[in-house]
């Protein structure tokens, strides 16, 4: 019983840490994509094909980071199915 009380304590930890590093993360991601556009703005000689290409580069590592958040998450799920046996 107390290993189990253990895994639960450890896998809950696991995904504390990393629910933390990834809303840092997407604050820095954030934080870069204001500045970029901003930037962008502020340069009339940056064509707009440039600029659609960088927006097409942010919307693309948006998907490509909510699927990675997705897949971990699933992953601690799984986890928990494995390590921590359901009560009866």
């Amino acid at each position: 019983m107390e290993m189990q009380k253990m895994g639960k304590q450890l896998i809950n930890f696991q995904k504390s840490l990393f629910e933390n590093s990834y809303h840092a993360m997407n604050m820095v991601f954030e934080q870069t994509e204001n500045m970029v556009n901003s930037f962008l703005k502020q340069m009339p000689m940056v064509p707009e094909e440039s600029k659609k290409a960088m927006d097409d580069v942010l919307v693309f590592y948006k998907k490509s980071r909510d699927d990675f958040k997705k897949a971990v998450d699933d992953g601690f799920t799984k986890m928990e199915e494995i390590f921590i046996p359901k009560e009866k």
